[in-house]
């Protein structure tokens, strides 16, 4: 149905606007019809739904290895990840069918308003449905990584048969050893460092790997959190960013943030970044590295995909970067909200998606009830059914009279 945003504030990386912000059909309008349905979000921030630049889907759910960090590499996290694997914690959780397990890690993408993803793992048919949570990078190539070939299509076939206008995938320089530090090298004489290479982590590049990089107009995904977890340390983002050759991304909770909202959040508090670069990386310049026009914007057009926030004053992009996900008011999907706080009940009634009530983080909201089945929320540990809630209160109070 046709909306309009009104009173609210849109904020891309190239400018703000007061202007009310149209949805038809479920895209951004670039005029508001005669008789849509308002919304009055004065005092509010309108942003593009985020962009996830590297996740694994799956595994969100597998308890993180405990000890032997910081690793040399990616390969030695790999290689002790092995005993792992016995683990009942770990057996339980791989025991739950990969299909919940991706739609798990979908859900904790969109709570913290992330609505695309890169998904870094052989495509599922789970993938495909018309309701998953998210929406993901497709047609592109990828690789797992140089020091791994038995997982993920070949280096050098996979790369060739990648067209050069999507974009190619690979673990890259994800240690602090001379093997990490030998990897850009190494991709550069396979002949697989392009303008749609996109290396994920690359702790190990040195200042000329860098220039190597930007000269090539490829890319590198940042993901702190997971590097700071299995390496004890991560690049410096300056040079990249500002060549606008860097995107974020959280990882998975194997070793990376909650979320893509904590990833900024961290940044943030260490002051690598600034709220505006830090605004770009998950938006236009993830959009960018990924080839993906039609997301990170408010341009007509494109799907409608939001996040809404409260204006907590001072700089726009602040009022988001320093949240939790708690905080937002609602995270939007082609124009429909799919999780949002309890006095937005109207707008997904008259939208025609019916709601469940559940708690995020100890906070009422309502929940999109394609999104509430019971065995997809018990994944995911600070969302509750609110009658599981109740249910559990009620048992409480039992057994204080008994």
């Amino acid at each position: 149905m046709d909306v309009s945003l009104c009173r609210a504030v849109s904020v891309t990386t190239e400018a703000s606007s007061r202007v009310p912000l149209p949805i038809r059909a479920g895209r951004i309008g670039s005029s508001l019809a005669a008789r849509a349905y308002r919304v009055d979000l004065r005092d509010h921030l309108i942003f593009p739904g985020l962009i996830n630049a590297h996740e694994h889907l799956h595994v969100n759910t597998v308890p993180p290895l405990k000890t032997g960090a910081p690793f040399p590499n990616s390969y030695a996290w790999i290689a002790a990840f092995q005993e792992h694997f016995e683990e009942p914690a770990v057996i339980a959780a791989l025991q739950v069918p990969k299909e919940l397990r991706l739609r798990h890690g979908a859900l904790k993408n969109l709570l913290a308003g992330t609505t695309c993803v890169a998904h870094h793992d052989p495509w599922h048919p789970a993938l495909d449905a018309t309701n998953f949570p998210v929406a993901l990078l497709r047609d592109y190539g990828w690789s797992y990584a140089l020091g791994w070939p038995g997982y993920g299509p070949p280096v050098q076939q996979s790369f060739a048969a990648t067209p050069i206008d999507r974009p190619w995938l690979i673990h890259l320089a994800e240690g602090t050893d001379a093997t990490a530090q030998a990897e850009l090298a190494q991709l550069d004489q396979l002949g697989c460092l392009a303008a749609n290479s996109v290396l994920i982590h690359g702790v190990g590049l040195c200042e000329q790997d860098v220039d190597r990089v930007i000269a090539s107009d490829a890319a590198v995904v940042w993901c702190p959190t997971s590097n700071h977890s299995l390496l004890g340390r991560s690049l410096d983002p300056q040079r990249l960013c500002a060549a606008g050759r860097l995107a974020l991304g959280s990882d998975s909770r194997l070793s990376g943030a909650r979320d893509l909202l904590e990833e900024m959040r961290g940044i943030a508090a260490r002051g690598e970044l600034n709220p505006g670069q830090l605004l770009g990386l998950v938006t236009t310049q993830a959009a960018r590295i990924l080839r993906l026009p039609s997301r990170g914007s408010l341009t007509p057009g494109v799907p409608a995909d939001l996040v809404i926030v409260e204006d907590r004053g001072g700089d726009e992009e602040g009022s988001l970067v320093g949240i939790e996900r708690s905080q937002i008011r609602a995270v939007v999907r082609n124009g429909v909200p799919c999780i949002a706080d309890t006095d937005f009940a109207e707008w997904f009634a008259v939208a025609g998606m019916e709601a469940v009530p559940v708690t995020l983080d100890g906070k009422p909201k309502l929940l999109a009830k394609s999104l509430a089945e019971p065995a997809l929320v018990a994944l995911e540990p600070g969302l509750e059914l609110a009658a599981d809630r109740s249910e559990c209160n009620r048992d409480l109070i039992m057994e204080a009279r008994c």
